[in-house]
């Protein structure tokens, strides 16, 4: 699926239209040491050495959703090593949707860390900032800094724990699991019917674009020496 401001720019022909293309799901990892693969058989070594967050006192464990008067660089410290894991997604996308109950039953597994999640539809500027081109795409933060994007097509609870292991070497409880509290929220399992206006914006200006090009065009030609003469005879 691709968030908004990434379907307009596709609809226009841009660079991101043929990357869209050719990975619909999820971009690739970003470079240096996060590259590797996901999965079992990688590095022991943890890749991030994030500060676990102190969890006395906390009775619920949840992610949080941010709306669109909200910066995720607000939430993100800088000045620390603790880890944020962090998804892009759209309530339309029915990849989103399928995450959506593995991603809610991620704080249970892993309390020390912390989950925000955001609709990449009203935060395009941060989609453009760390290539989120298309969705559900997820982000592992150490403070304010992006270490690893997850490339995994296969998006479950285990999938999920395993990549956040290898990143960061903190394993999950193994008692959690996906309950119907998750499919119920905080980030909706069930798909939004909306209209993209900047896509239809998009359309609209393109056909008039053309409409205007073709008469400019028609108007050129009856101006050329001879071209009247041409449709006389």
């Amino acid at each position: 699926c691709l968030p908004a401001g990434a379907a307009a720019e596709r609809s226009a022909g841009g660079p991101a239209a043929a990357q869209a293309r050719e990975q619909p799901v999820l971009e690739p990892v970003l470079p240096a040491p996060a590259e590797e693969q996901n999965g079992t058989d990688s590095a022991k070594a943890p890749k991030v050495n994030c500060e676990e967050r102190n969890t006395t006192g906390i009775d619920r464990f949840t992610l949080q959703i941010l709306n669109v008067s909200q910066d995720l660089m607000e939430f993100l410290n800088p000045n620390s090593s603790d880890c944020t894991l962090v998804l892009f997604y759209t309530p339309w996308c029915r990849f989103s949707a399928s995450l959506a109950p593995h991603f809610n039953s991620l704080p249970r597994a892993f309390p020390t860390l912390r989950f925000l999640a955001l609709d990449a539809s009203q935060h395009s500027s941060l989609s453009t900032r760390f290539g989120t081109v298309a969705v559900p795409n997820i982000l592992l933060f150490q403070g304010a800094k992006p270490m690893a994007r997850f490339n995994h097509t296969d998006r479950t609870l285990e999938t999920l724990k395993d990549f956040i292991f290898n990143q960061t070497g903190i394993e999950a409880k193994s008692d959690v699991a996906v309950t119907e509290e998750d499919w119920e929220g905080p980030l909706p399992s069930v798909l939004t019917k909306s209209i993209d206006w900047l896509l239809l914006f998009s359309v609209l200006f393109l056909a008039g674009f053309v409409m205007y090009a073709t008469v400019r065009t028609e108007s050129i030609r009856w101006l050329i020496p001879g071209q009247e003469h041409e449709h006389q005879e």
